[in-house]
């Protein structure tokens, strides 16, 4: 469940919704989890805010120990982890809050709100968030070079939103790409696009607002322009021809 700060919304999910949620990793999965990360060569910062109060956000406590176990499972870059937690309570840490502007909770943020999840990237999802890590990491964001000039020529802002859901099979390839899309940015250019994935049942005002009746749903500047998985070329026309001054 995630509650809007600001509003002090709540939401009641059913017991079957928030079981999709639940961290149940065996030995076998946190060997591949570790085999996966082992390669990662830098130290990625990752931010996770939280709401102190635990009983009303079903989610903020496993978001917490799924992402301390990534860490605890990244590999020793000189004696720091290749993940660097920092978790942020909203009555202790208002400061924080206040500084990137968190409304809900949990909120991931990676690369300074480039790349930011609004709730847990739980069942599929995990799959798209490592490799995300791993490619920060790594500095390979895997899209085409042709991508990459275009993204770099881009004027005006971007605010990808890839709506998702855990059972969702397709969801983690289109994060994956929108989160690329906005680290190339970040990282090569003017850092004008930034990708937000929004998990659904814990955000479904946001489900609402862009009428989500499938996944992924993919919206560009508060206009839904996908259902389902484009291909890179097609995300990246979107992207150029909706490039604007909204943020």
């Amino acid at each position: 469940m995630v509650i809007e700060i600001s509003e002090t919304i709540e939401y009641t999910l059913p017991p079957y919704i928030e079981e999709m949620f639940k961290v149940d990793l065996t030995e076998d999965d946190i060997k591949m989890l570790k085999e996966a990360l082992k390669d990662m060569r830098n130290i990625v910062n990752v931010k996770l805010f939280t709401l102190d109060d635990k009983i009303k956000c079903f989610s903020c406590n496993e978001t917490e120990r799924l992402l301390s176990i990534i860490r605890d499972s990244s590999p020793l870059i000189g004696d720091k982890r290749a993940i660097d937690l920092e978790i942020y309570e909203m009555t202790k840490d208002k400061e924080m809050f206040d500084k990137y502007t968190i409304e809900r909770v949990p909120t991931i943020m990676l690369l300074n709100n480039t790349i930011t999840y609004l709730g847990m990237p739980a069942g599929e999802e995990i799959k798209g968030f490592i490799e995300t890590l791993i490619r920060i990491s790594n500095n390979d964001h895997g899209l085409s070079e042709s991508t990459v000039k275009e993204l770099l020529k881009l004027n005006g802002q971007v605010r990808i939103e890839v709506i998702v859901t855990p059972p969702c099979p397709y969801c983690p390839y289109a994060a994956l790409l929108s989160n690329m899309f906005a680290y190339v940015s970040k990282i090569y250019g003017d850092g004008n696009i930034k990708s937000f994935i929004i998990e659904a049942y814990e955000n479904p005002d946001i489900a609402d607002k862009y009428t989500v009746t499938t996944v992924p749903t993919i919206a560009i500047n508060g206009k839904v322009v996908f259902v389902g998985l484009p291909y890179e070329a097609q995300l990246l026309g979107i992207v150029k021809r909706l490039a604007s001054s909204y943020f």
